[in-house]
């Protein structure tokens, strides 16, 4: 059954994986979703028997439609052969009574890695077809715009914008994002919140005046962000490896249900489980862990979804977001993949901040999602009981998954999303050894959790800050323009 692609908003033209990866979003300003994910199954038997790279190919010759599988072997070989420092990739480790999977062995200590080092060689592919240059913009409240950045990193006929908010990452992501090296790459400090960058950005992919402008020059406009499907498809794969190594380790037989605790901002990361789930995986609950930015947590509990509420700058910046992205694409699915009513919640959402769901599908949603969410005070208090009772050292959004998770009746995976030294700061005051200096603070959490500095997060300290620019969110549309010029001069 080949896959293609349509928008949750309408039932329009179908695309290929390849020109939905190319793409990013749909021109209705809609998400690209495959109509019949979930017709058919991975075989779980099968999956256990391979490796992370074996499930990745099955995973994307299901899904990837467009994509030869000598095409889909190249990309899987560049992006997952020696680029992790884990051999597993994602290895699982058993922290007390919950199974903790870790995400964050890549270039730079964070779960996005697993798809921004392989989301270019498909877009690379694609281009290869369509015999255009891309330039990649990218909203990022802390994590993807480096993996982002790394990935692209002078990758040929491609360029990047990445907007972060200015002041409200850790130093560590901060310095990972303004001293990016790369002659296709531009950084811009966004004044505002999370939100405001990604909603520009959104409105910049349905902006005819600048998509004209850019095709002048045969550049098209795309998305690392998991609104590209060429990111959200990779992190499906990490969910059965999991699931492999609990076989593998005994704590679950062939065909067990099992729970998984899931950090949430965007919603990207716990869709992928879902998708996982539609492919065959036997998953009794998600649970979707969220900081003092609950409006997850709130819709999962009322089917209420209400942006309109004080946003609140945590100690867990990747999860300071009040507009979740990738909950359309759920909402898709469990509507019965009525585009109808997905259009005009998004529509409410955008005019008036607050959307409810109709009472079947928010009964759906209930049956497989559980919300939960805890403030900084909670976050740390966790942070240090579980160091204190198994010497792991959690970072903060890591944290939220591994406490929500204790409320699983079946064997239950927290997804840890990033490590614990790019919030070295927070962690080293949840423990008790406050440090103001960034880079005094990761010897300090080497020390006491007796594990290395990761070397890409090390070297940091004396890297140059070569992007130093603060923007209001309407200058960046003209600093897109600007940056497309130099890029591909």
């Amino acid at each position: 059954m080949e896959p293609y692609y349509q928008s949750t908003r309408q039932n329009g033209k179908s695309l290929t994986a390849k020109e939905a990866v190319l793409q990013g979003i749909s021109p209705d300003g809609g998400l690209f979703v495959w109509p019949k994910l979930g017709c058919e199954k991975l075989d779980l038997e099968t999956v256990c028997q391979s490796d992370y790279r074996g499930i990745a190919r099955m995973v994307f010759g299901r899904l990837m439609s467009g994509y030869s599988p000598a095409e889909i072997d190249d990309c899987v070989s560049h992006a997952y052969g020696n680029t992790f420092a884990s051999e597993e990739i994602t290895p699982l480790r058993s922290v007390g009574d919950i199974e903790v999977l870790e995400l964050f062995h890549g270039p730079t200590s964070a779960f996005k890695d697993v798809a921004l080092t392989i989301l270019p060689w498909f877009l690379s592919k694609a281009l290869v077809d369509s015999d255009k240059k891309a330039l990649i913009l990218t909203a990022t409240s802390g994590d993807t715009g480096k993996a982002t950045m790394s990935g692209f990193e002078d990758v040929d006929h491609t360029g990047i914008c990445v907007f972060y908010p200015d002041g409200k990452v850790s130093a560590i992501q901060h310095r990972q994002m303004a001293s990016q090296t790369g002659s296709n790459v531009e950084v811009f400090a966004v004044k505002g919140n999370f939100d405001d960058a990604q909603s520009m950005v959104k409105k910049l992919f349905l902006d005819e005046d600048l998509k004209k402008t850019l095709a002048k020059e045969g550049i098209v406009l795309s998305s690392a962000n998991s609104i590209n499907i060429g990111r959200l498809i990779p992190q499906i794969v990490y969910y059965f490896d999991a699931y492999r190594q609990m076989v593998a380790k005994g704590k679950i037989q062939l065909g067990d249900p099992v729970a998984f605790s899931v950090p949430t901002g965007n919603f990207g990361d716990v869709l992928a489980g879902y998708y996982a789930s539609l492919l065959g995986l036997p998953v009794k609950k998600f649970y979707v862990a969220s900081n003092a930015n609950n409006v997850l947590s709130d819709f999962l509990e009322k089917g209420v979804y209400d942006r309109r509420r004080p946003f609140i700058q945590t100690i867990s910046p990747s999860m300071d977001i009040l507009i979740s992205s990738n909950l359309e694409r759920l909402l898709y699915y469990a509507s019965g993949k009525d585009t109808e009513k997905v259009a005009g919640w998004m529509k409410d959402l955008a005019e008036k901040g607050v959307y409810t769901l109709d009472e079947k599908t928010f009964k759906t949603i209930s049956e497989l999602f559980e919300g939960g969410w805890y403030d900084d005070e909670a976050l740390s208090r966790t942070i240090a009981e579980v160091y204190k009772e198994t010497g792991y050292v959690l970072d903060p959004h890591s944290a939220a998954a591994y406490a929500l998770a204790k409320k699983s009746d079946v064997p239950v995976v927290a997804l840890s999303t990033a490590s614990p030294y790019k919030f070295t700061q927070d962690v080293l005051a949840a423990l008790g050894a406050e440090e103001k200096d960034p880079w005094k603070a990761m010897t300090k959490l080497s020390e006491l959790c007796d594990q290395p500095v990761p070397e890409n997060l090390a070297k940091l300290e004396n890297a140059p800050i070569l992007f130093d620019l603060s923007i209001e969110a309407d200058e960046m549309k003209d600093n897109v323009i600007r940056a497309a010029g130099e890029i591909f001069a």
